[in-house]
């Protein structure tokens, strides 16, 4: 007998519009006012940075999937996503060649080395950060103030780890830490573009809203309860939001596929395990900043947050049922 109307296919029979391509595509979309407003804070140093990273990143995917007789999938923009992530996450008064280091790192050691997209545990990008802070910290700590001068300035997270009730006073104003008129990385200090950025993430449906709403929640709340300066706790609380990397982080790196949980549950427990690590580095810790730290423990942990929050499977009976019916 023939069923003309029914077709038979391989698994898997349901398949998504989206690809991979498609998927980076949009997240260099949500990055780019952000990028934008790096750029137009920094100036052109800043521009070639990121040009720098993302050519870097690209050549040393292709180089490596060269040498190992692999495909080479750089038209999949996976790796101009690493090299532009990578970027925002560097100071504009970086030497030309920190980036390269950094990209190459992160391309490689964080990412090809286990298997390439969708393998890796980590966020590249911010494996490539963590690598270059810890050999050049004086390199990626030279913060200079928004303009064409270059002048040197402390961050606004400095400030706050420092205390003095001298250099409290200079703290830049609320409006300016969301429009990005601070010393900082060059795609972590204009909050506005990155909120932007993100809900245009959420709203396409490349990232759940779980993490990054969880994570900024979680430090809106610890900052309350754990202030540091100031008599407005609402005020400084949201101040916390505005400044240092925690909306590109929380919008852009913790919300990477590979490194974070699959289902609902372990979504919420990463964004409050990055929230929680965050407001403790940056009250208790040595650095001023908890925001790629966290977010790095958090990766280690979700093989882990999957596995104790996976969901039942349709009529599976539970443990203790299964051992008494054998």
């Amino acid at each position: 007998m023939d069923y003309p109307n029914i077709t038979i296919s391989a698994t898997p029979h349901v398949r998504s519009k989206d690809s991979t391509q498609s998927i980076m595509r949009d997240v260099i979309i949500a990055l780019m006012p952000a990028t934008i407003v790096g750029v137009y804070r920094f100036g052109i140093k800043a521009l070639l940075l990121i040009i720098i990273s993302i050519a870097s990143a690209v050549i040393a995917e292709a180089v490596y999937q060269k040498i190992t007789k692999q495909k080479v999938t750089i038209s999949d923009l996976s790796a101009v996503v690493t090299g532009l992530l990578l970027a925002m996450n560097i100071p504009s008064s970086a030497p030309w060649w920190l980036p390269m280091v950094g990209s190459a790192f992160a391309i490689i050691f964080a990412k090809q080395l286990f298997g390439g997209i969708g393998q890796n545990f980590i966020n590249p990008a911010l494996a490539g950060r963590a690598f270059l802070l810890c050999s050049y910290p004086t390199l990626m700590t030279a913060w200079v103030a928004p303009g064409p001068d270059a002048i040197s300035v402390a961050t606004p997270l400095a400030i706050l780890k420092e205390g003095n009730p001298e250099t409290l006073s200079s703290l830049p104003s609320l409006l300016d830490a969301a429009m990005g008129n601070i010393g900082g990385c060059i795609g972590e200090t204009c909050a506005i573009a990155l909120i932007i950025g993100g809900l245009y993430l959420i709203a396409k449906g490349i990232i759940s809203w779980r993490i990054p709403v969880v994570y900024l929640a979680t430090v809106f709340v610890l900052s309350l309860l754990l202030p540091r300066e100031g008599s407005n706790a609402v005020y400084d609380a949201v101040y916390e939001l505005m400044i240092g990397g925690v909306m590109l982080g929380a919008f852009f790196m913790a919300t990477d596929y590979a490194s974070s949980p699959i289902t609902p549950k372990g979504q919420i427990i990463m964004g409050l395990g990055c929230g929680i690590i965050t407001v403790l580095i940056r009250v208790y810790g040595g650095y001023p900043e908890g925001v790629s730290y966290s977010i790095l423990i958090m990766n280690l942990c979700v093989p882990l947050i999957d596995r104790f929050t996976k969901p039942t499977i349709f009529g599976a009976l539970p443990k203790a049922k299964e051992a008494k019916k054998a």
